[in-house]
């Protein structure tokens, strides 16, 4: 399995050397197809240690690769998750002058990033949320923020804080034909530049989301995800240390054995949405039953890190196999009594289907 027919994308997380940046990636990537680099912000989440608030939303330096002619070829941005690296070698905060701008509201922060100019320094970004608000932008000695009118906080920049600007999640735009040469044209120069695969790392994979929306081929994809874990954990090699992964909501697993498909997809998908499904699970499924997606795409988070070409085309084309297999008629199988003993044979036998 080597070759990918899906349309796909992946996320690839790596790190930068001591001293360097995902920027500097990008403005390689930029240079070897002729194109040239867009800064944007990347917006993101993490849990707050403000007694009160529960986690507090950023924007932080992003950077969009474009070709010759406009068309996008990668975006290359922070991912928190990725920190126990940057711990030996912190770096200094700010680094190029690099800020984050926070809030506690989701709905400001997508305002904020309409509004705010990326390119801004950390003491002019917060100007036009200012005016938005009637109000002037309060400048600190190391930050910047904006209070309403009647004092509440709407947003904060602060400095990059150290070591954040080496990690570099690249993302490609969705690929359906020449995965691998695109993919190496993103990984050639990382590798080349001394980017690393960071302890955390993961490899993420979107596939169309389509064809999954219907009640057989969803109670499928549950399945493959509830019933299949371990195996698909060990042919796949997934990084232990790998955060944000987890296994799907039991009440989900339970969900799709009921009678669905007189009722139909819409039903299925919003009885869905009510057993606490999130993100940071295995698989992503929120965009899959979202009654609005944001994105058309299923994503499989439990690819290992890694920064060969060849080896994450593989393991992508395992996912693939896979997901065909949960498009087949007929419910998916549970894994027999010795898969755990021989995953790969337990594997190779579920996708027997799929090549008859």
């Amino acid at each position: 399995m080597d070759t990918l027919t899906m349309r796909t994308g992946f996320e690839v997380e790596l790190l930068a050397p001591a001293g360097s940046d995902r920027q500097v990636l990008a403005d390689e990537i930029a240079a070897r197809v002729h194109g040239h680099v867009r800064r944007s912000f990347h917006a993101d989440s993490e849990p707050s240690t403000v007694p009160g608030v529960g986690v507090f939303r950023h924007l932080s330096p992003a950077f969009d690769v474009v070709d010759v002619d406009g068309r996008p070829v990668a975006r290359v941005v922070d991912d928190i998750t990725i920190s126990a690296d940057l711990a030996a070698v912190p770096g200094r905060p700010g680094h190029r002058g690099w800020y984050r701008v926070l809030s506690d509201d989701a709905r400001l922060l997508r305002l904020i990033e309409r509004h705010a100019d990326p390119e801004a320094s950390l003491g002019t970004v917060l100007e036009p949320v200012a005016e938005l608000f009637g109000v002037g932008v309060d400048v600190l000695p190391a930050a910047a923020r904006v209070d309403d009118t009647a004092g509440a906080t709407v947003a904060v920049a602060l400095p990059l804080p150290p070591g954040r600007e080496r990690p570099c999640e690249i993302i490609t735009p969705p690929l359906a034909a020449g995965h691998r040469d695109a993919l190496e044209q993103l990984l050639a120069p990382a590798r080349d530049l001394g980017f690393t695969v960071p302890k955390e790392a993961a490899v993420h994979v979107h596939l169309d989301a389509a064809p999954f929306r219907a009640p057989q081929a969803f109670a499928n994809l549950v399945r493959l995800f509830g019933h299949w874990r371990g195996v698909l954990w060990s042919v796949l090699g997934t990084n232990p240390e790998c955060v944000r992964l987890a296994p799907l909501p039991q009440a989900l697993v339970e969900l799709v054995e009921e009678p669905w498909e007189d009722g139909g997809w819409v039903p299925l998908r919003d009885a869905a949405r009510a057993t606490g499904l999130t993100k940071y699970a295995d698989v992503n499924l929120t965009q899959l039953v979202s009654a609005r997606p944001l994105r058309e795409t299923v994503e499989v988070r439990i690819l290992p890190g890694g920064i060969d070409t060849d080896a994450i085309v593989g393991s992508a084309a395992v996912v693939e196999a896979v997901l065909r297999r949960c498009l087949e008629h007929g419910p998916l199988p549970r894994p027999g009594a010795g898969a755990d003993l021989d995953p790969h044979a337990a594997l190779d036998e579920l996708l027997a289907v799929v090549r008859r």
